[in-house]
């Protein structure tokens, strides 16, 4: 039988990264990822990827680190980063469940739920992938690995993923910034904060726009 190196290679450092992530665990707050960053200067956008990554494939909290994005690097390369660190976790915990503890996860996931997943991916393609990015109908990381589960093509999950996760990454990114703006008494506090409203209320719409010509392009065809 022939070995698949590739898919070895990834299980070691997959591996060797969950393990490095689970000793440090309790390192993983704001405080200390903030000394970490600065610490490193210019490598800090590669060493926050890497830590947003690891916390997708862990189960960890998204969240914080995307408001943190914003806080550290602004809203412009913020969102880069976190778009970027949630894209390669996204992919890596994608790929441990199809190719490395699929077993594992479909006893995880809920049976009704995981069915709903298969069947909804089985009609709609990247498409759910998509409504699924814009709208917070399962946890994200759970989210992740159910996709891992399902028939569709690698490509299809990372694109429609990077693409879609951006509206709702570049407002909570913005929301950080914001937050250290007012903190530090930075110039056009108002601006800002009006720029942030926009944003967030654009991402609550977006969903039911996308929707809503979804339903009017299947009733045209």
């Amino acid at each position: 039988m022939d070995l698949n190196y590739k898919k070895i290679i990834f299980t070691l450092i997959l591996l060797i990264g969950i393990i490095f992530a689970i000793i440090n665990r309790e390192s993983f707050d704001n405080k200390n990822i903030k000394n970490i960053l600065e610490f490193y200067g210019t490598f800090a956008p590669v060493i926050f990827i890497f830590i947003y990554a690891l916390a997708t494939v862990l189960f960890l909290p998204g969240l914080i680190l995307t408001i943190l994005a914003g806080a550290l690097f602004g809203p412009f390369f913020g969102t880069i980063y976190a778009i970027s660190g949630a894209t390669l976790g996204a992919t890596l915990a994608f790929l441990n469940a199809r190719y490395i503890s699929y077993g594992k996860i479909e006893k995880m996931i809920e049976g009704s739920k995981l069915e709903f997943i298969k069947k909804s991916v089985e009609e709609e393609g990247w498409k759910f992938v998509a409504f699924t990015r814009l709208v917070p109908l399962f946890p994200f990381n759970l989210l992740n690995y159910s996709f891992g589960l399902t028939k569709i093509k690698l490509s299809e999950y990372i694109w429609s993923s990077f693409l879609f996760m951006i509206p709702g990454t570049l407002g909570y990114v913005y929301l950080g910034f914001t937050g250290t703006e007012i903190v530090t008494g930075g110039e056009n506090i108002i601006q800002t904060i009006l720029i942030l409203i926009a944003i967030l209320v654009t991402v609550m719409y977006l969903p039911h726009y996308i929707k809503k010509v979804s339903k009017m392009k299947g009733s045209i065809d």
